[in-house]
């Protein structure tokens, strides 16, 4: 229960594509074509597009400013806000109907190993900034006699975010699932309804929890 679909193709009998990764793939497409279609003719009094997007970035690095000060939030908005965007749209992929009876497609978020390797990345994102921001002051902080602690605390923390993630997005798809099983019409209904504020509280709760703890770094 939640481990990586079965793939679809394998090129060379190395690279597996799963439903997942071509989920991620149509995910990056449907970005860069927005993004694309947005910024080609950039004006002073912008279009839809272009306001909805100066609007989202807008709201991030003010989000981020609150966590870790102006300064900060700019240098890693970048990161913080990739990673928003990825999560929210991993998360509402897997509400678009027919995604779920697709055999090309499922929710990248629903599968437990695609949010290890978010928590990976999200490890190595915060130890090089942490290093990056004082190497001195980083070496330091694990230079205690409860170093042993220190260290499993940094590896605890990508888990549980990991598995907060895939916990949450995994429950509401098998609830909606099971729901539409007893009863097509209504329950699954709200509860898709419920599952597009949900899913992007956990998209927000992740990288919130992500920028605490890299302000932990920056504030040691």
């Amino acid at each position: 229960m939640g481990e990586i679909s079965e793939p679809i193709v394998k090129i060379f009998g190395i690279l597996d594509i799963t439903p997942e990764v071509i989920t991620m793939f149509a995910m990056i497409a449907v970005t860069a074509l927005v993004c694309f279609l947005a910024t080609r003719n950039l004006r002073e009094k912008p279009g839809f597009l272009q306001n909805l997007l100066e609007y989202a970035v807008e709201y991030l690095d003010g989000f981020f400013t609150d966590l870790l000060g102006k300064k900060n939030a700019r240098k890693y908005l970048f990161f913080l806000g990739s990673l928003f965007v990825f999560i929210l749209m991993a998360n509402y992929s897997g509400l678009i109907p027919g995604v779920d009876a697709s055999p090309f497609f499922k929710a990248p978020t629903s599968s437990l190993s695609v949010t290890l390797g978010l928590g990976a990345v999200t490890f190595v994102f915060l130890q090089v900034a942490g290093f990056s921001a004082g190497p001195k002051r980083y070496i330091k902080h694990f230079l205690t006699p409860i170093v042993p602690l220190l260290l499993m605390d940094e590896l605890i923390k990508p888990a549980s975010l990991a598995l907060r993630l895939f916990g949450n997005i995994f429950g509401e798809e098998t609830v909606i699932e099971n729901l539409y099983e007893i009863l097509p019409v209504g329950p699954p209904v709200i509860m898709m309804g419920l599952s597009l504020l949900f899913c992007a509280i956990q998209a927000m709760v992740y990288t919130m929890l992500t920028a605490n703890y890299l302000n932990e770094f920056l504030e040691d």
